[in-house]
């Protein structure tokens, strides 16, 4: 009987059936945090959204920060997958300098979406470095791709760093600044880097 060996951060294949199941929960959690926001959102109640058994949920992701981080991981999935091939601005084939704005834009409006659901998640939801790297070295390709000079690591930190979530919930939440505003400073942001 052969081994099977998996990489570290490789998860092990889901049988379909088990893979159906994991769908049908993370869309029944999807439904209940458009209706009800992410604090209305409890296991029972993704149990009887699904259809299933309560102990169903507890088995699939153990807890609700568990729960929270799957759904978590499912945008995050498929914002990675818009970059890496969705249609330009964000996506490929398109001006290095465009596709930087883009994502500076698209991760601003992810996070804000998505911060209860960070909170949630709490430390099962912490960004993965797996996710942090993906967009640290994204911003990373397009500085250089661009023809930014200087220390490239550091700037793509400077860059990423007014995008995530305790920022943008001090800014929008505190300080009442509009999208559109946080959006115009970063691309002024950008462009001073660049720039430079």
């Amino acid at each position: 009987m052969p081994i099977e060996l998996h990489l570290a951060d490789q998860q092990p294949l889901e049988r379909s059936d088990a893979a159906r199941n994991r769908e049908a929960l993370l869309e029944a959690a999807l439904r209940l945090i458009d209706r009800c926001s992410v604090d209305g959102v409890t296991m029972g109640a993704v149990a009887h959204e699904a259809g299933v058994g309560k102990g169903t949920v507890f088995r699939r992701f153990e807890s609700r920060e568990g729960l929270m981080a799957a759904v978590l991981n499912r945008s995050e999935t498929e914002w990675q997958a818009a970059v890496l091939g969705g249609p330009p601005p964000l996506g490929p084939h398109d001006d290095p300098m465009e596709r930087l704005l883009a994502f500076g834009h698209s991760r601003l409006r992810i996070n804000l979406t998505h911060g209860a659901l960070i909170t949630a998640a709490g430390h099962a939801g912490a960004r993965s470095f797996a996710a942090v790297s993906f967009s640290a070295m994204h911003v990373r390709y397009l500085l250089t791709a661009i023809g930014v000079r200087g220390d490239i690591p550091l700037l793509a930190t400077a860059l990423m760093a007014p995008l995530e979530v305790v920022i943008l919930e001090q800014q929008v939440g505190k300080e009442h600044m509009d999208l559109a505003r946080i959006e115009a400073g970063w691309d002024d942001l950008v462009r001073r880097v660049v720039a430079g």
